[in-house]
This record gives C-alpha cells, sequence and structure tokens, in this order.
C-alpha cells in the first residue's frame, strides 16, 4: 500500500517502455607501477559477478515493480518495509516490538560473513595494505585507525597481527563483544602463521578492492617481520587489550582503543596515525566533512586514507540507484529517527572532500553499474548529478594527505 501523510496524495502508478541503457565496463583508475604518484587509465572491462546481478536485478523493464508518484513527477520505488520501518522509529512505545520481526531478519540474512568472521577480516585488511603501499606507503604502518569497525575488531586485530603498534577503533554504535574477538584473534592468528592466501572474489564476491593475485604478499610482510609479530608474548599482549576495550580512559599507550559512540576530535592525538580506513562506512555518515576533517588532523603528514564506498540503496528501494529518485520528503520519512542510514551523497562529494581537507587521490577503482532510473526519473536535489555518478554503484579510494 503507498504512503500518504499529512494530506499529501500517494498515486500508485506502473511505469513502463524504459530504455535500457548498456553497461558501462569498469572504470579503472589506478597507480602506475613506477611511480605512484602519476594516475594512468587501464581500460579494464572486468566485472565482478555479485555487483553485476545487482545490476541486473535492478535494471528497469515493463514488470518493473509500481513507483509512487508526488510532488516529483516520480519518487522512487521505494520498498514499503523500508517505509514501515521508518515509520516505527516515530513511535517510541510500540516501534520497537513492530521493528523486531524486520530487524531479526535481517540479522539472519547477515549470518556467515562480515567482520566476525575471521577470513572476511583478513581479506579487507590485506587488500587495504597492499594498495596502500602500492600507492606510495613507504613503511609499515605503525598506527591505525578505522572507521565503523561493526560486529567486531577483527580487522584492526588483523592489523595488528602483521606488525601494527596500536589501533583505534570509531563506531556510532557499540557491537563488539569480547568474546566474539577473542575467537576471531584466535583464527587469525592461524591464518597468519599459515601464510594464508588472501581469500578472493569468489569465496567473498562482495568484497573490494580486488587484487591481481590473492597469493600471500611475502613482499609486503616478509617473513622476519611476520615472525616478530606473531611472538608468543604480543600475540597474548594483544588478547589482553581486547579484555580492557571496555575501560574508560583506557590504560596509558593501550594497543587498542574503541570509541562508540564517538563525539570528540581528540579521542586521537592530532597527527599520530599512519593509516585510516574503512570498509562500506562513510555511506553512512551524515557530517562528512567533520570525518573527513578530523581524518586530515588524526594523519601524519604523507599517511594513507583508503576507503571503500558503496553507494547503492542498501535495499531501501526496489533498484540499486533508486534512493535518487526519492523526494527528500519520502525520504526523511523511510528514514526516519534511525541513527545509522546511508546519506545519498554520491562519489563526487567524497572526491571533492578529500581535495578541500588536503588530500591527493593516488588510486580510485570505479564500480559501475546500469542506472536502473532515467535521469528524468532522479528527485530535485540530485537532478545536476553526472552520468559518471549516476552509474557508481561503489568505489574504492586511496587518498595520501600532502607532506
Amino acid at each position: 500500500m503507498p504512503f500518504a501523510a499529512s494530506g499529501l496524495p500517494c498515486l500508485l502508478t506502473c511505469q513502463a517502455g524504459y530504455t535500457e541503457r548498456r553497461a558501462s565496463p569498469w572504470n579503472r583508475t589506478a597507480c602506475a607501477a613506477g611511480d605512484p604518484g602519476d594516475l594512468v587509465s587501464d581500460d579494464s572491462t572486468r566485472v565482478d559477478g555479485a555487483w553485476r546481478g545487482c545490476a541486473r536485478q535492478g535494471r528497469p523493464t515493463r514488470s518493473s515493480p509500481p513507483r509512487w508518484v508526488g510532488r516529483d513527477r516520480v519518487v522512487t520505488t521505494m520498498k514499503p518495509r523500508s517505509v514501515v520501518h521508518g515509520l516505527c522509529t516515530f513511535l517510541p512505545l510500540v516501534g520497537p516490538y513492530l521493528l523486531r520481526p524486520l530487524l531479526e531478519e535481517r540479522k539472519n540474512a547477515g549470518r556467515g560473513g562480515g567482520t566476525a568472521s575471521a577470513r572476511y577480516c583478513y581479506a579487507v585488511w590485506l587488500r587495504h595494505l597492499i594498495h596502500a603501499r602500492n600507492c606510495g606507503l613507504k613503511r609499515h604502518p605503525d598506527t591505525v585507525a578505522e572507521l565503523g569497525p561493526g560486529d567486531s575488531i577483527g580487522c584492526g586485530l588483523a592489523a595488528l597481527l602483521s606488525g601494527c603498534s596500536r589501533y583505534y577503533a570509531l563506531d556510532a554504535v557499540k557491537r563488539v563483544s569480547v568474546e566474539e574477538n577473542l575467537r576471531v584473534i584466535d583464527e587469525l592468528v592461524e591464518l597468519f602463521r599459515r601464510r594464508e592466501a588472501i581469500p578472493d572474489d569468489r569465496e567473498f564476491p562482495g568484497v573490494y578492492p580486488l587484487l591481481d593475485t590473492y597469493e600471500f604478499p611475502s613482499s609486503v610482510l616478509p617473513d622476519e617481520h611476520l615472525d616478530k609479530a606473531l611472538e608468543g608474548g604480543r600475540v597474548q599482549r594483544t588478547r589482553d587489550a581486547i579484555g580492557q576495550m571496555g575501560i574508560d580512559p583506557p590504560p596509558l599507550r593501550q594497543m587498542i582503543t574503541y570509541r562508540a559512540p564517538w563525539t570528540d576530535p581528540a579521542v586521537i592525538r592530532q597527527g599520530s596515525v599512519d593509516h585510516i580506513y574503512s570498509q562500506a562506512t562513510l555511506e553512512h555518515v551524515d557530517a562528512l566533512p567533520d570525518v573527513y576533517k578530523c581524518m586530515n588532523h588524526w594523519l601524519k603528514p604523507g599517511g594513507c586514507v583508503p576507503h571503500t564506498i558503496d553507494f547503492r540503496s542498501h535495499g531501501m528501494s526496489d533498484s540499486w540507484n533508486g534512493h535518487w529518485a526519492c523526494s527528500d520528503f519520502l525520504w526523511r520519512v523511510a528514514r526516519g529517527r534511525r541513527s545509522q542510514c546511508i546519506n545519498r551523497e554520491p562519489c563526487s562529494t567524497h572526491m571533492r572532500l578529500l581535495s578541500e581537507h588536503g588530500f591527493s587521490v593516488r588510486r580510485r577503482i570505479v564500480r559501475s553499474s546500469v542506472s536502473a532510473i532515467h535521469r528524468s526519473d532522479l528527485s530535485r536535489r540530485f537532478r545536476g548529478m553526472s552520468h559518471g555518478d549516476l552509474t557508481t554503484s561503489g568505489v574504492f579510494v586511496v587518498g595520501k594527505k600532502c607532506d
């Protein structure tokens, strides 16, 4: 049933006769092997099956689901459950009970992967580390920070086990448990000791960035370096630090500092971090300018900020980029009072903020998908969106703080 509120009529109509656009190939801009400062074009047409499937699922056809029409000519193909979820957040007494089935379904759908999986965390950290090294990170990072670690701090534990000495985890909601992280670190230790190959896109088809080879990166983590990092006493100190994550304030020079939620930029000392990364986090951040400003504040000169950003609708609409066709009013309803929701900012916003806050882009790998909506479907807010933004479903970008 279409949503209507405050007397705003919502008409349920079917859109037919769409003309499909040809899929754009992958646009891959990478660092030249000899000079990481130069950006060169690589006309790669490799398309991952998972992302290709998402574009195929969202492609408009004559049998596409109906769309709500309001003040804009076409508002969006918003999923009814997204609107219901948003409305429930305005009901403090009964909302949690009404939302329980939706949240339980989402939780069950997410099992089997994510940061609670040691192999997933191993894959994410090593991919970020390899790309950062190829983009001019001259030495192994000593201090790293992660934005939005999620269900566990497994990626940060992988960083510590690979030789980093300090790790900051900053999240909007506290979700990690000591027991879960102790299990993850034990599995990670075995993966590193075996020099396990990096899980590829067949095991984790939704994990980016991709690599040219998934062999263990011995050139980045030589045996002498890794044996020292995995020394028994050091692993035990890392396990002890997991148990002390909840202590506030944390012990002096603690290996792990976990803050959820965090609001004060002073949680990390200025110019103290070598490497700040995130995996599918920045699309959920509302105060993007403040976060990019904080990253510049925390990072040492020459430090790297590799980020994977997902621009899809995260299931809130029937098409992967239908959220850009949603009017601001309907979006506010669907979002409700949820503290975590996508911000709808396109790729160009992040490129601009990197430049404005003192970062040079050293690598950019763009994931292009067939647009599931016409330009005329875009809401007023996004009608000036470029074709590149409209067809960019994700990006992996490495920024480097100017010296």
